[in-house]
């Protein structure tokens, strides 16, 4: 069927040429006028090869050739030839389907009559030439099987030569095939960045109101003030999520990349932070230096988020135990650490892992390190961070379209008090 619908596509061009070399070469022998017509077919090949220039034509062989060209099993193109290598390949393509086409139509019209002809009984050709009759019995069934033979055996050569030549001539190009990764490759990051997002603020969020909600609790009846104020903590921080959220799920739905996303928190709201975790319960002792606000915003983002997950892993894994956080500023790079006790005897906290990968894709993204484990001593879990000022990053997190969504997710008013922690980073696992 599919080689017939190139016969079908070809009759057009053929006619065309056929009338005009009918007008240029009228009347003669019948002889010529088979020549003439065999002479159309060629002529009408490129015809065809310039209409299949056009980009649509792309979509509607590869159509075909999907449904109807087996064993076509290539990857073949869905849209319209875009560049002149595509469209030059569609127009090769079309020329074969066409030519392939025209020989298998012209021959199934052509060899079944001639077989039979061939195949005949003696007697049902009475009024046929002498050595005809004379020698049919002889060379004519072999020849009509002959010929039944030879139409079978085009008809599936031109099909595999069609199937074997569709994803060379209708597949991507590779300069299609390279544009289809490194789309795939940026959906991947943007999608990789948005899951860091969504654990570093919304998870540090919801381990700091489990910790607040518990301690509510507790404290219920003995200090009804401070249970007050844990649930006035859990209000804002769960709100302050659900928008960050909301603001994610916006990106997600995006089929293609968004643009560059509201600015996220950075150092210069670190003290928001604290108090947020001292809230609920956990100490931490800051070492900041002056200049944090005038960081590049880019590694001030950065340092934001892995200095979040690095509490919010205090929170999931040492619970209250008290923790130290040194920043250090050099000339040519930022430096970031965090300790705590390791707590003794706590269960293991289910679903986590993904947090010190988290610190460690934001730190190869600005072209840093990090490292963390146990101290030598065994007492304390260590996570410390490297990340340059000034150099390139590999990934610009500023156009990182899921990096720096909304807002902080939990900002307090008084500066030195520890709030909600988000991602995975400074405590035992």
């Amino acid at each position: 069927m599919h080689l017939v619908l190139g016969g079908a596509l070809l009759m057009p061009y053929w006619l065309l040429s056929s009338v005009v070399l009918g007008a240029v070469y009228p009347g003669g022998e019948p002889l010529r006028r088979v020549a003439l017509q065999f002479v159309a077919f060629g002529t009408a090949l490129p015809l065809a090869a310039l209409t299949a220039l056009l980009p649509v034509v792309r979509v509607l062989e590869g159509t075909a050739a999907r449904m109807l060209c087996a064993g076509a099993a290539g990857e073949l193109s869905t849209g319209p030839a875009r560049s002149w290598a595509a469209r030059r390949r569609t127009a090769a393509w079309y020329v074969l389907h066409l030519f392939l086409g025209g020989v298998v139509s012209g021959m199934s019209l052509a060899v079944p009559p001639a077989a039979v002809t061939l195949l005949l009984p003696l007697g049902a050709l009475d009024h046929a030439p002498a050595w005809w009759r004379e020698h049919q019995w002889f060379g004519g069934p072999a020849l009509g099987l002959a010929l039944l033979l030879l139409l079978l055996v085009t008809n599936a050569g031109a099909g595999a030569l069609l199937a074997r030549s569709a994803p060379a001539l209708l597949g991507p190009t590779p300069d299609e095939r390279l544009a289809a990764a490194e789309h795939r490759a940026a959906v991947l990051a943007q999608r990789n960045r948005l899951a860091r997002e969504l654990h570093d603020s919304v998870g540090h969020a919801l381990s700091a109101v489990g910790l607040q909600a518990a301690a509510a609790a507790r404290v219920l009846a003995a200090d009804p003030a401070f249970a007050a104020e844990a649930l006035r903590a859990i209000e804002r921080t769960a709100r302050e999520a659900v928008a960050e959220l909301d603001t994610v799920l916006g990106l997600l739905r995006e089929e293609e990349p968004a643009g560059p996303a509201p600015a996220g928190p950075t150092l210069a709201v670190l003290d928001d932070l604290l108090r947020q975790l001292e809230r609920t319960g956990v100490k931490v002792r800051a070492s900041l230096p002056p200049g944090l606000p005038g960081l590049p915003p880019a590694v001030s983002r950065e340092a934001y988020r892995i200095v979040q997950e690095g509490l919010t892993n205090v929170l999931r894994h040492a619970g209250a135990a008290p923790a130290v956080l040194r920043i250090g500023l050099r000339p040519d790079r930022l430096e970031l650490e965090l300790t705590n006790p390791l707590a003794a005897g706590r269960p293991p906290r289910p679903g986590g892992g993904r947090g010190l990968r988290g610190i460690g894709e934001r730190a190869a993204a600005l072209r840093g390190g990090c490292e963390s484990g146990p101290t030598p001593d065994g007492g304390h879990w260590r996570l410390a961070v490297r990340l340059p000022l000034g150099a390139e990053t590999a990934t610009d997190p500023d156009q990182d379209p899921g990096q720096d969504t909304g807002t902080a997710p939990s900002r307090s008013r008084t500066a030195g008090i520890p709030t909600t922690g988000s991602p995975t980073a400074g405590a035992a696992p």
